[in-house]
């Protein structure tokens, strides 16, 4: 953990010299332009035995055939191992047109063992507002593998009911942005910074003129575009690979509570304070002994336990933090004490609860 701590100082003190200008397409997005989540439901066959058992399948399955003209006579259970009730999910992209592909993922409804060497039938895939915008249909990649033998033993490598069909949608219908609506558009930061609002906004304002842009609040950039699209999207090449330098995040320190890790950022600061550490450990353990009275006495054998307690004080050592003290200066004080990460969260949550920490402590 210490040399953790050390290796991470040093990359955030390396770093903290480098000032790394940033193109406004990483920083900023373009409000309405986004992802569309669509969902669906369907079937899987061709499994080699490794299907569902569960009811939902045999009742899927009995509709399959009975829209293909198939009719089973009344409580008959379609019940096959070859099959497998699925759920499917894609990203729909911005700008998607008909006729264009995606990419789709394919997971177990059931008690599916695999779905390796499966096939989807042709599913609708639907959005939010319950209208369809693709049709997923394709053979299923599975990086999962598993393996059963008669006496019930098992071999299971990543996850085989689970996979993907690459370019296994097709895009039916367009969803409409916000691209082209209005006389401007808004660029949202996808962290908010007052600093980069401001270095943003002036960015465009010395690249393309006074009054392109104006910072709505620490998140939001209004931006006055041409209406016309054959003028917009060389506009919108134009500003989105402008540069600047993002503004400095927060003092912060984060603790991932799981894990043990701890990440300092470079801007945290430590006002004068003194630090002791030090455990006490006790340990208690207990033999057995056993007494055996004299042979023709009329003494009973009996059982008696034997005590020990032993008390062990780690050495405690105390360190002083100095005024405007530094992230290494932090690590380094930390590292000499020894602690471990949960004496480590505790020694930041008392200079948070003290008053002597300038910085946020996120524990996650």
């Amino acid at each position: 953990m210490n040399i953790k701590l050390f290796l991470i100082s040093l990359f955030l003190t390396i770093m903290s010299t480098v000032v790394q200008a940033e193109r406004i397409k990483d920083l900023a997005s373009i409000a309405g332009v986004r992802n569309n989540q669509l969902v669906g439901y369907g079937l899987v066959v061709g499994l080699n035995g490794t299907g569902d058992k569960t009811q939902f399948t045999g009742q899927t399955l009995r509709s399959f055939l009975l829209e293909s003209g198939i009719s089973l006579p009344p409580g008959t259970d379609p019940k096959s191992k070859n099959v497998a009730a699925v759920a499917i999910h894609a990203d729909l992209t911005p700008f998607s047109k008909p006729g264009q592909t995606i990419d789709v993922t394919v997971s177990s409804l059931g008690d599916a063992k695999s779905l390796r060497g499966g096939s989807l039938i042709m599913t609708p895939l639907k959005g939010i507002d319950g209208k369809i915008y693709a049709i997923a249909q394709g053979n299923l990649v599975v990086g999962g593998f598993g393996a059963e033998a008669g006496d019930g033993s098992r071999v299971t490598v990543n996850i085989p009911s689970a996979g993907r069909i690459p370019n296994g949608a097709t895009v039916e219908r367009i969803v409409k942005n916000a691209f082209n609506v209005s006389d401007h558009l808004i660029l949202n930061l996808h962290q908010a910074d007052f600093t980069t609002a401001s270095r943003l906004t002036a960015a465009i304002y010395h690249s393309i003129g006074k009054g392109t842009a104006r910072a709505m609040d620490a998140g939001s950039i209004k931006v006055n575009a041409p209406r016309d699209p054959s003028q917009r999207v060389p506009f919108l090449s134009l500003v989105e690979n402008l540069q600047l330098s993002p503004g400095e995040a927060a003092a912060k320190i984060v603790v991932n509570s799981r894990t043990g890790t701890i990440v300092i950022g470079q801007h945290v600061r430590v006002t004068p304070a003194a630090v002791t550490h030090g455990n006490l450990s006790v340990t208690i353990s207990a033999n057995t002994e056993v007494s055996q009275p004299n042979a023709l006495s009329d003494g009973v054998t009996v059982v008696t336990p034997n005590f020990d307690v032993e008390v062990t004080e780690e050495d405690s050592r105390m360190f002083v933090f100095n005024p405007g003290v530094s992230l290494d200066e932090i690590v380094r004080a930390v590292n000499q004490v020894g602690a471990a990460p949960g004496d480590l969260v505790a020694i930041l949550e008392a200079l948070k609860q003290a008053g002597a920490l300038h910085a946020d402590l996120v524990i996650i």
